[in-house]
Formats: C-alpha cells, structure tokens, sequence
C-alpha cells in the first residue's frame, strides 16, 4: 500500500487527472478499474474518479509496490546539462548555481538558454510542477544576476513562498554575500550610499551621490579579504538589489572588477584574458543567508548556503595572492 498527501499545488482537481499524472504509465482504464474496485480510496472512504481532492487529502492505492513502480514516470537523469546545479531544495524553495554566461532571465531578443527554463524543465520532469494544472502560478526566481556574474539563484516553487520571499527580501531579512576581485588597494572596510539611474538605451548605470529623476537610492557594503600591491578582493553586502550596483559603485569609486567589460578597464581585462582566457567578471554570490520574521518558511530562519567560486576563479586568486587563501571556509 502506498499513501499520498495531497499538496496545496495538487489540489482543486479530479481524483482521477491526479492518478493519471501520477500513474503517468497507466491506462486510464486500469485507473478507473481500481477505483471501481476499491483499491484507491481518498480519506479511507471509497472514492469516484470525479472526486475533487483537497489539501491535505489522503489517498491510499492498495496496490503492489511493483505494479506502481511499473506505471510511475521514467526516472530522469538530474545531472543533465539541461538542467541546473542544485544547491539546496526542499517543497517551497530552489537554490541553483548559476553559471558565468547564462542568462537568470529570457532577454528580448528570445536567448533560450536561461536558468528559470532550465529551473522549470527540472521541476517538470521531478513532477513538481505541471503546467498543466498550474494555470496561473509559473516557478520564478527571486532574486537575479547579471549574465557574467556567478553564484546562488533562488527559486520559488509555488505562489505563497513567492510572496513570502519577496516581502521579506523588500525588508532586508535576506543576506546576499558576493566575492570580487578589483583592481587596486581597497580601505579594509568600506560602505557605499548612492543613487543609481541607468540609461536604458546605452543599457549602462550611472553613479550620483545626489537624487536624479528617475534614480534609485544604493547601499552596498565591502570588506577586503585579501590584497596585494595591485589587487583586492572584497566581500560585498548588498543591501539594496539595483541594476549592475556593484559594479557601478566600484568603477565610481576607481576599483574595477576584472573581467568586467561594460564598466572595467580595457587594458587588465586583456591581460586576463591573454594569460587566463577569462572571458567573464570576476563576481561571484556566494552565500545566502535567511533571517526571515515571523512563522512563514519559518524553519529557513538562520540557514545559510553556499556556492563555491569556479575553478578557474580559484585559480586566479592563488595566482595573484600567491598564497592559501586565508577568508576561505
């Protein structure tokens, strides 16, 4: 005998369009055989395939365990290249690692390749989103990167935790750690307030220490971890979640991240290139942290997760420091 819960997500749907989605290898008529026959019963009574389940509802199949392992979905390979690194997972959120040059969004000119669809193809084939039933709620992401930037993405799996995420990342109650190595010599702890507005058609952000029309106020913090005659590398706190804040604040303030095309120097963008073949931005989210309030997703509270810095990242840093590096975990 097996038993199932029904979820919120599974609820609001006939009993039977539930079966078959389970018993994806079943004949709808040996579905309808077994209910008839009283092998699947909802709530210990005896069920219709027009039932209309729940949350919360129990649905026990007295079955073999061999006769539903036969009519289950085919097991999918996780490790695809087609879907994303998983960091964390559990019923309400996704952390993935996203990779430098993937998009965290389709863009306008239709790239495919982007982490909500590799996300969504993931959350399919598991049979923890059908979009199918879902008429409304779609998994999103809650926060984003740019294209060149690295680290921890979090995705949402159904609507509530959505809403939950967003209210309490608008507070500030999710911590969000980057790593970036700049060039120059950094204060050892340093904090930012300005106010950003980007120029929609150069696809840029400019830097103010005044309020613009049409600018957002920014908050980063930054504390250097390592340095050397030429080079720094920082943990920054974002505060606030502006576009490309960290790398506009930084080139404001005459640090330029290596590797970053839009705002960096041309000439040390080259020598990484040259020596390293490094084609992306030297940004990298590496922890996540949630200090959320309040009993919602309340078991979140405190938890920190970790993405580690790409090889060749790693490398980098052991090169330029010369050294084991002392911030690492």
């Amino acid at each position: 005998m097996k038993e199932l819960i029904v979820g919120k997500n599974d609820a609001e749907q006939r009993l039977d369009r539930f079966l078959k989605k389970y018993l994806e290898k079943a004949p709808l008529s040996v579905i309808y055989k077994n209910i008839r026959k009283k092998n699947i019963k909802l709530n210990d009574k005896r069920a219709t395939p027009e039932s209309i389940l729940s949350e919360g509802d129990v649905i026990k199949l007295y079955m073999s365990d061999d006769t539903i392992d036969k009519f289950l979905r085919d097991k999918v390979n996780f490790k695809s290249s087609k879907f994303p690194k998983v960091i964390y997972e559990d019923e309400n959120i996704i952390l993935m690692n996203k990779i430098a040059g993937v998009l965290s969004h389709n863009d306008s000119a239709g790239y495919v390749r982007n982490m909500v669809d590799m996300m969504i193809d993931y959350l399919i084939a598991k049979g923890d989103y059908d979009p199918r039933v879902e008429k409304t709620f779609r998994p999103a992401l809650c926060n984003r990167l740019d294209r060149n930037t690295s680290g921890i993405l979090i995705g949402v799996k159904n609507a509530e935790a959505l809403r939950i995420l967003n209210e309490q990342m608008r507070k500030g109650n999710v911590e969000k750690l980057y790593l970036t190595l700049v060039k120059g010599k950094t204060p050892e702890k340093f904090e930012d307030e300005s106010y950003l507005v980007k120029d929609e058609e150069k696809n840029k952000v400019f830097s103010s220490r005044e309020h613009r029309t049409g600018s957002k106020k920014s908050k980063t913090l930054f504390k250097r971890l390592e340095f050397s005659e030429d080079f720094s590398l920082l943990e920054v706190n974002l505060i606030t979640g502006r576009t490309h804040q960290i790398r506009t604040v930084l080139k404001n303030r005459g640090f330029n991240i290596v590797g970053d095309v839009k705002y960096g120097d041309k000439a040390l963008n080259e020598k990484f290139l040259k020596k390293y073949n490094y084609k992306s931005q030297f940004l990298h989210n590496y922890k996540i942290t949630f200090n959320i309030e309040g009993e919602e997703l309340a078991y979140l509270k405190g938890k920190s997760f970790y993405s580690e810095l790409p090889q060749l990242e790693k490398t980098i840093l052991e090169d330029v420091f010369d050294s084991n590096l002392i911030w690492r975990k």
